[in-house]
């Protein structure tokens, strides 16, 4: 399955966002959420089994999108690309890492926090973005202020975002989809309760 920068925007309300400790959770959470209609996941590479994660799902759920999160280095770029990741997503925006993610060829999310960043992201033709730390830097208020000057760009605020907090994001016009954790809760992924997290994937329809 390929895509585009912009296409991630509109697959899902939300991009859930992942962190697995235990490698054998990777492939029921891929399954629990693809069963519930979310059709992409982004694991985030803070733990060492994140990248054994992205394996496992490419190969035993195909028909979901697995993408790596949490790129900080070029290093992390290449390593996330080799194990078969489908898109990128960068909590900031340096040069060093813009142009790893751009040289793997893969779709990526350049993460930005202010008017500059993401002017700087524009200028280099990158019109689908994520805005984080979401909450933190000013939320729907601020996401609501870009709009006037900076028509043309699109995000997917992360960070502190809630299912209740969620619709008011997405509301926006400037605002495809949100990143969030609350699909996967670390209390599910603990008692093993996949059928919870296929729940809560499903009540994100009604988000749109």
């Amino acid at each position: 399955m390929t895509t585009t920068a912009e296409h991630l925007l509109d697959l899902s309300p939300v991009i859930p966002v992942v962190v697995i400790d235990d490698v054998e959770h990777a492939v029921p959470v891929a399954e629990a959420l693809l069963a519930g209609g979310v059709p992409l996941i982004e694991l985030t590479l803070r733990t060492p089994v994140a990248i054994e994660g992205i394996q496992r799902i490419r190969k035993e759920v195909p028909d979901i999108l697995v993408g790596a999160g949490t790129v900080t280095s070029p290093e992390l770029a290449a390593r996330a690309a080799d194990a078969g990741s489908s898109f990128l997503v960068t909590p900031g925006s340096t040069d060093t890492v813009v142009d790893a993610c751009a040289a793997t060829g893969l779709p990526f999310l350049p993460g930005v926090s202010t008017v500059t960043e993401a002017m700087r992201m524009a200028e280099r033709g990158l019109t689908a973005l994520k805005f984080f730390p979401a909450e933190a830097s000013g939320g729907v208020e601020y996401l609501k202020a870009l709009g006037g000057p900076l028509p043309g760009l699109r995000f997917c605020p992360t960070g502190g975002i809630s299912a209740g907090t969620a619709s008011t994001y997405l509301a926006l016009p400037n605002v495809g989809c949100v990143g969030g954790s609350w699909l996967v809760p670390k209390s599910a992924l603990s008692d093993n309760d996949f059928n919870r997290v296929k729940a809560l994937a499903e009540a994100t329809a009604a988000l749109r």
